[in-house]
């Protein structure tokens, strides 16, 4: 799966220029899972972009769904997201 999650991080930085990204493939933690079995892995993405600025979590997070909609349902079954603007980062 270090393909996919190449893909995920050239696509979300050509899409959003980020601050910060971080793409993990969590696939193995999810062996035996029934949207496994399709062949799509599970990733954990955060992303920092300056494109967030002054939008809610869940346009922050529609706008990620949609640069990656290329990649669902077969490439990618489940991704867990942390989004923030740099002035709101986690970090």
């Amino acid at each position: 799966m270090a393909d996919i999650r190449r893909q995920i991080e050239d696509l979300l930085r050509e899409r959003f220029s980020p601050q910060s990204l971080t793409v993990q493939d969590d696939s193995g933690r999810h062996a035996g899972h029934a949207g496994a079995l399709g062949g799509g892995g599970h990733f954990k993405v955060e992303l920092v972009a300056a494109e967030f600025e002054g939008l809610s979590l869940v346009e922050q997070q529609r706008r990620v769904y949609e640069a990656l909609r290329s990649l669902f349902p077969h490439a990618v079954h489940a991704l867990a997201l942390k989004t923030a603007a740099p002035a709101k980062s986690p970090r």
